[in-house]
């Protein structure tokens, strides 16, 4: 196995043409995002969409456990403690790269299809949202758990966890909770259930395409390929918690402030052990992140997918400059002690000005990198 940190492949379709393939290949960290995959996928990407002889891509992570696990928040960690904030820091260039590689990924012009198959959380999660075609499996296990460690739902959760059927996209982003392949397919941040032991079903079917030279025709090639596997499979999909407790995510999420739903919340009388789980999580979760994610949602209803971007910059870049993302991945991946200490430490002592800060433009930059999506 290559020890390059993403792997590529073209392989030759019936036709002329090829299917790019990019394997995130760092399966002892569960293929943590870093730095140097977006150096290397970004421009990777922009090669194939100027290359007349790609038809479509393929996104899939090394191993068997994972797409992606989230972004490399240990190294993230580092830079934040120890590098000057600004432009030069790590941390806030992950952050932009990062974002540029999402939005370049929902804007790109070729089929994009991404095998979520394993663990698919935070970054990973942001990588399969951008994708055209996103198949799960019946190991897809898929969450946003950041307002755990002192961060929020970012990568496009802007955008899309409002996009989500009723509230679950606001009941998500502020439980961590974790989805399964039907969770995935009831909210939409998947289009297509796959059994894992079809993965070369899929490719030998793509290979077997006579691809076009139009994108728009591409589109529909893959579409239908995916679809007559998904049909093949479904019958096998697991079935959705959220779906299945979907009334009572809307009563509890449905208010006007986060107040509110920690209340209705913390209420929760259930034997269902992933409600439970789900809705006691908000509790220990960090005070600050909680509102920041309720203010994104709520703003995210209104905002094209760019100005989303626009938004989770600032928001990322205020984080890296506060306490609490770092103590977040202190107790949970560096000592383990699983006792952050937050700042402010309780939901009472936040107030609206606190919140508000999150959202503004951080000093020390004269304009917004990302202006030029």
């Amino acid at each position: 196995m290559s020890n390059d940190a993403i792997i590529f492949e073209e392989i030759s379709t019936a036709g002329d043409q090829f299917i790019g393939v990019a394997t995130l290949n760092s399966e002892k960290s569960l293929n943590a995002l870093t730095q140097e995959m977006i150096n290397l996928l970004l421009p990777k990407l922009q090669d194939w969409k100027s290359d007349n002889n790609v038809a479509a891509i393929l996104l899939k992570g090394s191993g068997s456990k994972a797409l992606c696990a989230g972004g490399d928040i240990i190294n993230l960690r580092n830079a934040m403690m120890n590098e000057t904030p600004g432009p030069n820091n790590s941390a806030e260039h992950f952050f932009y790269t990062e974002y540029v590689l999402n939005y370049t990924m929902h804007t790109y012009p070729k089929p994009i299809m991404c095998w979520g198959h394993g663990i698919v959380m935070g970054g990973g999660l942001g990588l399969m949202a951008s994708a055209s075609h996103r198949v799960v499996t019946e190991k897809s296990r898929i969450a946003m758990p950041e307002i755990g460690i002192g961060l929020y739902p970012d990568v496009g959760g802007t955008w899309f966890l409002p996009r989500m059927p009723g509230y679950s996209g606001l009941f998500l982003g502020l439980t961590g909770a974790s989805m399964n392949a039907g969770d995935a397919l009831f909210t939409g941040i998947a289009d297509y259930y796959v059994e894992n032991d079809r993965f070369n079903d899929t490719l030998t079917a793509m290979t077997e395409q006579q691809w076009s030279n139009d994108n728009t025709q591409n589109h529909g090639i893959l579409s239908a390929l995916l679809r007559d596997l998904h049909d093949s499979c479904h019958a096998n999909t697991p079935a959705s918690k959220i779906e299945e407790n979907f009334e009572l995510v809307n009563r509890i999420s449905d208010h006007s402030t986060l107040d509110a739903c920690l209340t209705d919340y913390a209420a929760v009388d259930t034997d269902d052990s992933w409600l439970k789980r789900s809705t006691q999580s908000l509790a220990n979760a960090c005070p600050i992140s909680a509102y920041v994610c309720f203010e994104q949602y709520k703003r995210g209803k209104h905002l094209s997918l760019k100005e989303a971007f626009l938004l989770e910059w600032k928001i990322s870049i205020q984080v890296t400059h506060r306490n609490n993302f770092s103590e977040g991945v202190r107790a949970l991946l560096v000592d383990k002690d699983q006792s952050p200490k937050w700042e402010p430490a309780s939901f009472e002592e936040i107030d609206a000005e606190l919140i508000e800060a999150h959202f503004s433009f951080p000093d020390k930059y004269k304009t917004h990198p990302l202006k030029d999506l």
